[in-house]
């Protein structure tokens, strides 16, 4: 049962179509790793596991009757507990929520649905997604498969959790500072922040300049699977951008010694900026090796941007107290005292501060057009650093204040994830390797705004150059 749990959707997806797996066995074996692993993880504080077992029935019905299938038929998916599920209780990680059932679907899930995956329950976040570990007063603290003493990150924590363990290969998370390539470090599994717009978001995010949702998977291809469903214009999100022409699938490499050749790639181990751990910061250097070995040209080089973190912590304050301020009159006793403090925080700035931010923003933005302007004689077509500077975090209530010693607040415990989802860039996380402590340690590929396959393409070839996949979580041994 694990090994099918451990297939990779594309796999499961041709499987069920040939008729050698049935999307009941897949259901099956999944729910069997949920009811191992999730006791202990938390990754799930939703199932819908009768729900999931009769779809999987009608899934199983209909591909013996040789109806038409959707791109997902029979999968099984996660969502993350900020997205609305119909008639499916959806509590954003927050006591003012905690009995709401919503009467529609996120986007997000409508088109999962649409494809024919099998929604199997919702993923633990903090409260509102506001912080980069997993826990909240509702649904208590969720823990990391490699350690149990470390948090899986956040705040798509759950989601991370659950696909390292075999708890469903695909998982639909959010990221607003880091939120998907966070978790999907910590976890060793792949994670991708789209474009900005590329995947639409409704209702609204309270920080919908900076939100993106995206894909969590053990491998590239599935994360490309799902991006073939999830994109495209919904007119409920003002941000949202038409489909294009983009072919959701990594095509075969013409030269498959040098995959990537042509390809001008960047490597920082800091943006110029960053505390970042020199085991770290040693490792990814060696793993980004690998691409010149591909065929990319390879050189070390800095946007060369100062640190934005004053830009996004302002952003998530303001966008938060719009939101949530009102609550701090009559129920700031059920909401976070972290997020309250967030909230607090909005009260010091002043309108003329939120102009200068966005002012800040179109500036960092016009610093990486260039950076990865490739008409020009210095332009990169991608841009490599670590996802994050350590490890993963203990499992506390709190993001650590001092990274390598220094002293951070805010989201400066992320510090090379934030600027991405200012621009609104794709950003990609996926495994390297392992640090002396056995945790996982991510590698961050950006790419140039809409040009997110040329990320999954290079992320494919590192893949298959050095496989992550075959990981499997020490929870998983036992």
């Amino acid at each position: 049962m694990s090994n099918i749990a451990f297939l990779p959707a594309t796999e499961l997806s041709q499987a069920i179509r040939r008729k050698q797996l049935s999307p009941v066995e897949v259901i099956e074996a999944v729910f069997a790793q949920i009811h191992a692993h999730n006791p202990q993880l938390n990754a799930f504080c939703t199932l819908t596991e009768d729900q999931a077992r009769a779809e999987a029935r009608a899934a199983e019905a209909a591909v013996m009757r040789g109806d038409p299938l959707g791109p997902l038929h029979g999968i099984p998916i996660s969502i993350k507990d900020l997205f609305f599920t119909k008639d499916v209780r959806t509590m954003r990680g927050s006591r003012l929520y905690q009995d709401f059932v919503p009467t529609f679907d996120a986007p997000v899930v409508e088109r999962t649905k649409r494809a024919g995956a099998i929604v199997i329950g919702k993923t633990t976040t903090p409260e509102f997604g506001y912080k980069g570990l997993t826990d909240s007063a509702v649904t208590g603290m969720s823990y990391n498969p490699w350690d149990a003493s470390r948090s899986p990150g956040g705040s798509s924590g759950g989601a991370a959790a659950a696909v390292a363990t075999g708890m469903g290969p695909l998982a639909v998370g959010t990221d607003g500072a880091g939120s998907i390539r966070i978790p999907a470090s910590f976890c060793g599994i792949f994670g991708l922040k789209p474009t900005h717009g590329r995947v639409p978001i409704h209702p609204a995010s309270a920080i919908p300049l900076v939100a993106h949702a995206g894909p969590m998977t053990r491998t590239v291809a599935d994360a490309a699977l799902l991006m073939s469903v999830l994109v495209g214009r919904d007119d409920r999100d003002i941000f949202s951008q038409p489909a294009d022409d983009t072919a959701w699938a990594i095509p075969p490499a013409a030269d498959s010694a040098q995959p990537l050749k042509g390809l001008r790639i960047a490597w920082s181990a800091d943006l110029g900026y960053a505390p970042v751990a020199p085991e770290i910061a040693q490792h990814c250097a060696q793993a980004t090796l690998v691409f010149a070995d591909l065929g990319a040209t390879l050189e070390e080089a800095n946007p060369g941007f100062a640190d934005p973190q004053h830009t996004i912590d302002l952003l998530w304050a303001c966008g938060m107290y719009a939101t949530l301020g009102s609550y701090l009159s009559h129920a700031a006793d059920k909401i976070d005292p972290g997020l309250v403090n967030w909230l607090k925080s909005a009260l010091g700035y002043s309108a003329a501060d939120y102009a200068q931010a966005l002012v800040t923003r179109a500036s960092l933005w016009e610093q990486n057009r260039q950076f990865f302007d490739r008409s020009t004689p210095n332009g990169y077509d991608l841009l490599i650093t670590p996802t994050m500077p350590t490890t993963a975090f203990a499992a506390v209530p709190e993001e650590p204040t001092n990274i390598e010693g220094r002293t951070v607040t805010g989201f400066g415990y992320t510090p090379l994830t934030y600027p991405f989802n200012i621009t609104g860039q794709p950003a990609a996380t996926l495994p390297c390797g392992f640090a002396a402590d056995g945790l996982p340690i991510g590698l961050q590929i950006v790419g140039r705004r809409y040009d997110d396959l040329t990320v999954l393409r290079a992320c494919a070839a590192f893949e298959a150059a050095r496989p992550w996949s075959q990981n499997r979580p020490t929870i998983c041994n036992f």
